[in-house]
């Protein structure tokens, strides 16, 4: 980053990225920039204009202290450098009419930084707020946070290092977030994609019951580019790197009938309840908002014909599976079949 407020020429300038904006949100869509305030680069126009801004050492030098050499740390006990960075959130709030923030590393940055800066952009326009961190008292002003710490148990239990009942722990532990703090959650993003590797690489054929999770669980589900092909590639982190697109995207479909659901039963306001299930590797659960209900089977391991039975008073009447459109009628007690890794989906009628 050598400015806060300047438009890379490479991909065109302000008028561009406006009318962007303006594209995007004629098709119904928000647009959040990604804003990384704990750092800048070494070529930013502030440490020649401004090197006090910036955390020195005893010599004077520019200092980075999470290992990241490309970058040096900003101070946020200079009030003059907290004020320039609120002030080029804002302009793009003013200029361009931009929905929201999401903010790198933001538990690097104090707390009452941030609620500095929510305070201050909010007057001009109501934003949301997405935090690259998972620290609980940052809902005090961000509304979504990554859940890391689900992914890297869900990595942990694709090795055989956790059981099943480490990820529920995980989940339970984010049911007593406060009213309104929501979870992120992903199998992928551009740091996991580059440096850990494809979901493919992470999870093996058990990417697609914990894409279908991210979907159908409560939180927001995120979607890397490319994901929906599948891509099997790491991209390069610094240079520009090409995914490899093709004309029909094997699982955009699936995205497609999951986000949809998402509308469709609101998941994201809906009860949850995980079915108690025998199998060590299977991951049951319920969600139910305004009489509709979504039943979500996961065999999370590579045993076939797995058969589990289900009974709950919210698993009664006509359902239709959602990858194949069939209807069931369910009664007190059902029987389901399950394949190697297969997810299963159905929607009360």
């Amino acid at each position: 980053c050598s400015s806060y407020t300047a438009i890379n020429p490479e991909y065109g300038d302000l008028d561009d990225f406006k009318e962007l904006v303006n594209a995007i949100h004629a098709q119904g869509m928000y647009v959040i920039i990604d804003w990384v305030a704990n750092h800048t680069g070494w070529d930013h126009h502030w440490t020649k204009e401004h090197p006090d801004w910036y955390v020195l050492d005893e010599e004077g030098n520019f200092t980075e202290k999470n290992g990241w050499h490309d970058v040096i740390d900003l101070d946020y006990s200079n009030k003059a450098m907290r004020a320039a960075m609120i002030a080029a959130m804002q302009f793009w709030v003013k200029e361009t009419g931009i929905d929201g923030f999401r903010c790198d590393m933001a538990h690097l940055v104090p707390l009452d930084f941030w609620k500095e800066a929510r305070k201050a952009c909010d007057t001009i326009k109501h934003l949301f707020w997405l935090a690259e961190c998972e620290v609980t008292d940052y809902h005090q002003v961000f509304d979504l946070s990554y859940a890391w710490h689900w992914m890297h148990t869900t990595e942990k239990y694709a090795n055989g290092e956790v059981e099943l009942q480490s990820i529920q722990q995980v989940l339970h532990s984010y049911s007593q977030y406060p009213a309104g703090a929501h979870k992120l959650f992903f199998t992928s993003n551009h740091d996991e994609n580059s440096w850990n590797g494809t979901e493919y690489e992470k999870y093996g054929p058990a990417a697609l019951p914990w894409l279908v999770f991210t979907a159908t669980w409560k939180g927001v589900p995120l979607i890397y580019s490319g994901q929906e092909l599948p891509n099997h590639k790491r991209l390069a982190f610094f240079d520009k790197d090409l995914i490899e697109w093709n004309d029909r995207p094997a699982l955009q479909d699936w995205y497609c009938r999951l986000l949809d659901l998402r509308k469709e039963a609101g998941l994201q306001e809906a009860e949850t309840f995980v079915l108690p299930v025998s199998h060590p590797h299977v991951l049951a659960y319920l969600r139910r908002n305004k009489g509709k209900v979504v039943l979500v089977l996961l065999n999370l391991s590579g045993e076939s014909r797995l058969h589990l039975s289900v009974s709950h008073e919210w698993v009664r009447g006509d359902f239709r599976s959602l990858s194949s459109g069939l209807q069931y009628a369910f009664k007190t007690e059902n029987l389901f079949e399950l394949q190697a890794y297969e997810a299963i989906v159905y929607v009360s009628a």
